[in-house]
């Protein structure tokens, strides 16, 4: 059973999304909180598998929660929700730790999908408008020297399976780009997560930008063919 902490300042939302949720098999809502503070509480207490997180709360917002959240080392992942699918604070979001986000219009079954997919450990970064956001958002490079650095910790393989992991392919679409098993994919996937110290594909996609290795506007998706 997948255990979900909805955050948003409106209760009227809030038991929108915990109806839509509760009825999805293999999902059950243990908490809900008004606030980011009450947010961070929550999650420590209940230890959910996700939190459901609205950006724009009063007094701690959803991008500080989930930073904070990030830093104790909590293993409850974020599900940023939005009002506005060009929202500046969505990059930051990301760079918080959130694995993903979501529009607050989103049909449900989106909802519960997005859910599922956050819940078995993948970011919720194949939608376009994930991609568009980060390319707009994101001022490359804006790492430092010491960042940039840490690419060098992969091996050209690795490096490949990187930018198509930035430019949003799935798993299964990378072993086919670079016509290899969907294991290997995952294993490089596992390698690349463990040397860059990061939490997901999300993080894995926004230090592809930062540090150059994938350009904004750029098709990155069909350069990396073998033959």
């Amino acid at each position: 059973m997948t255990t979900v902490l909805l955050a948003d300042d409106q209760a009227m939302v809030r038991g929108g999304f915990r109806m839509i949720i509760d009825a999805a098999a293999g999902l059950v809502v243990v908490g809900e909180a008004a606030d980011g503070t009450e947010a961070i509480a929550l999650a420590r207490q209940l230890d959910p598998d996700i939190v459901l997180m609205d950006i724009r709360m009063p007094g701690v917002d959803g991008i500080e929660a989930t930073r904070r959240l990030t830093r104790a080392g909590s293993r409850t992942r974020v599900l940023m929700l939005t009002t506005f699918d060009l929202d500046e604070h969505v990059y930051d979001s990301f760079r918080a730790g959130a694995s993903g986000f979501l529009l607050k219009n989103a049909p449900p079954e989106q909802l519960v999908a997005a859910i599922r997919t956050v819940a078995a450990g993948d970011a919720l970064l194949a939608p376009e408008i994930t991609r568009r956001l980060i390319e707009e958002y994101v001022s490359w490079p804006r790492a430092g020297a010491a960042v940039q650095g840490r690419l060098r910790e992969l091996s050209e393989r690795e490096l490949d399976v990187l930018r198509l992991i930035a430019a949003g392919l799935s798993n299964a679409e990378i072993a086919t780009t670079l016509f290899v098993s969907q294991g290997t994919v995952k294993t490089h996937v596992t390698r690349i997560l463990a040397k860059l110290a990061l939490r997901d594909r999300v993080q894995a996609a926004v230090l592809a930008y930062e540090t150059g290795l994938i350009r904004p506007g750029t098709d990155n998706s069909s350069s990396h063919q073998r033959s």
